[in-house]
């Protein structure tokens, strides 16, 4: 796996994808630089060897139309203030004036690239248009996780016409490391924390990682399609009755490979779905009619603090709870402070998955677990055990 840190890019040109898909205001300032951030490291390694970067990235969903709205230009400021370098813009990403803007760069210096998505071509994977990219740079540089589950143009089919020139920046590498690290090397016990509302959105995760994991704990929404198909009462809980018979499936799946599952005993139920609701702690499989499981109750916590605060290995995707009510955030913030702890006591801990990764920042765990992944479908697909087509053009 060939890495920045194999090249030097003295006097050479590194045409880096980067994930550049942030949240803009009404007035087109970015509200969250994560992203940006995260990209920083790789850019500054080409220029203090004493090469230049061209970046390129897509923002928001353009569908091949050119959208001011959904320019890259208005991040250039930004951009530039986390660099630290002044960025230059290229008011298109393909074509003789991007190639003669790319061909003036000198060492040092950084352009940014129009929005990809402004063609179609992007998006199919059009060889030409992966070719007319490739003419920008001497070396690709992929280091950009939110897409690297898409076969598309700059993510994947640029890299054929950079042979024996091309690598992961230090943030895609990051993410190869990190999730081999709970999939393949992590020491045990190895434990999976999955949240969320559905059951058929995990199924395939959860098949993948039963070979891989030591325990696992179920949590959120999915809670109550495992225990309905145990005969519990689940009230108006959120509930898949025709994935009951999978649960029962998971179930002996786990017993026959010896993983534990920890599924709630009790919650925090509710009479509506509000944040004013009244509320009680009732056991899980004893939900009243007209009320529904919306929290990890205080006895389920204390039983999943036990596993987490003996585990080595941890991966957590999904929340336990309707987070985004402070009426039944507990569980989840709770979850946050037990991994917290056992970070601190040794363990790596790896969160990943839009809810959760939303959590951890809304909540302050952000530099209190080991990773946070900034790819929810790419990680989702990587847990799945799928090899994502970003890292594949990369490794053959």
């Amino acid at each position: 796996m060939k890495t920045i840190n194999d090249f030097n890019f003295e006097n050479k040109k590194a045409l880096i994808r980067v994930d550049f898909n942030v949240p803009l205001d009404a007035d087109f300032n970015v509200t969250d630089t994560t992203r940006i951030e995260a990209a920083k490291a790789s850019i500054i390694k080409v220029l203090e060897d004493g090469g230049s970067a061209i970046l390129m990235s897509h923002l928001g969903r353009p569908k091949g139309e050119k959208n001011k709205d959904l320019s890259l230009g208005h991040i250039c400021k930004t951009v530039s203030e986390i660099i630290g370098v002044q960025v230059k813009f290229s008011e298109t990403c393909v074509g003789d004036a991007a190639e003669k803007v790319a061909a003036d760069l000198k060492p040092g210096e950084v352009l940014l690239l129009e929005n990809l998505r402004f063609h179609n071509e992007e998006t199919k994977g059009d060889k030409n248009f992966a070719e007319q990219l490739s003419k920008l740079g001497d070396v690709y540089i992929n280091d950009a996780f939110g897409t690297a589950h898409r076969a598309h143009a700059s993510t994947t089919v640029v890299a054929q016409f950079f042979e024996g020139n091309k690598c992961f920046g230090y943030l895609l590498a990051k993410e190869i490391e990190a999730i081999e690290k709970v999939m393949q090397t992590g020491e045990k016990p190895v434990l999976a924390i999955l949240g969320g509302a559905k059951v058929s959105s995990k199924i395939t995760i959860i098949e993948n990682i039963l070979d891989k994991v030591d325990h696992l704990i179920i949590g959120g929404g999915m809670t109550y399609t495992f225990i309905k198909a145990q005969g519990g009462q689940v009230g108006d809980s959120i509930c898949e009755d025709d994935k009951m018979p999978l649960a029962m499936e998971i179930l002996k799946q786990a017993e026959a490979k010896g993983v534990q599952i920890h599924i709630p005993v009790d919650v925090l139920a509710a009479d509506d779905f509000s944040n004013n609701a009244n509320t009680q702690v009732v056991d899980v499989d004893k939900i009243p009619d007209g009320w529904q499981g919306l929290d990890a109750g205080p006895k389920t916590l204390e039983n999943f603090k036990e596993v987490i605060l003996k585990s080595k290995t941890i991966l957590w995707n999904g929340p336990v709870g309707v987070f985004e009510m402070d009426s039944f955030d507990k569980g989840t913030i709770a979850i946050g402070n037990f991994i917290d702890e056992s970070t601190k006591n040794g363990a790596f801990s790896l969160v990943g998955g839009g809810d959760s990764v939303a959590a951890v920042k809304q909540f302050g765990f952000e530099n209190k677990v080991s990773y946070v992944s900034t790819g929810g479908g790419a990680m989702l697909e990587s847990l799945e055990g799928k090899t994502l087509p970003g890292i594949a053009a990369i490794i053959g």
